[in-house]
């Protein structure tokens, strides 16, 4: 490959990674055309994109987008396609895992396509820790709970024995009008 194919290519995945921080690399090998279009058509129904890169031009590119992650790390072993898109590092590892093993789809995918790595905000991840991440509504589902919760706990303290007074005076009332007739 000629040195300015080489700087288009490159310029072409700039451009296509552009603010992309949350990936799941993976490796295709052996796969049909009727498995390829199945899985980019079920990836794309979820806004997953996925491209085929070449792995040398990849990692310079994403080098100078501040996601390094050495010449022998296992994502440049083999192939490599780059799945990106969801709306957080955490949802793309679950849609991409469910596809793969989706029981209707496994037999198109078995031994094929397997998973490489994820990143997650420009930091290589293990796929399985990628997948336990909360996604941003639980984060901020989370994140709402901790802030809430000191403030019904406070609640609760003040509500309970302002309940068990109440109670106690309208016991004290019912025993007075249950006097007052029988005199």
């Amino acid at each position: 490959m000629s040195k300015a194919l080489k700087q288009m290519e490159m310029a072409d995945l700039r451009g296509t990674f552009t603010g992309v921080r949350d990936l799941v690399l993976l490796s295709v090998k052996g796969l049909n055309s009727l498995g390829e279009y199945t899985l980019r058509a079920s990836l794309r129904e979820k806004k997953i994109r996925l491209k085929m890169v070449k792995n040398s031009l990849t990692r310079r590119v994403f080098a100078e987008m501040g996601m390094e992650f050495g010449e022998d790390s296992p994502f440049w072993k083999q192939n490599t396609v780059v799945a990106w898109g969801a709306n957080s590092a955490a949802e793309l590892a679950r849609e991409v895992h469910g596809e793969l093993t989706d029981a209707k789809k496994a037999n198109l995918y078995r031994e094929k396509v397997t998973i490489k790595g994820g990143v997650a905000e420009g930091q290589a991840l293990p796929f399985e820790k990628m997948r336990e991440l909360p996604t941003r509504e639980e984060a901020i589902g989370q994140v709402l709970g901790l802030i809430l919760s000191p403030g019904a706990q406070v609640a609760g303290c003040l509500m309970g024995p302002a309940g068990q007074v109440a109670g106690q005076i309208a016991s004290i009332a019912e025993k007075k009008e249950e006097e007052a007739p029988a005199a």
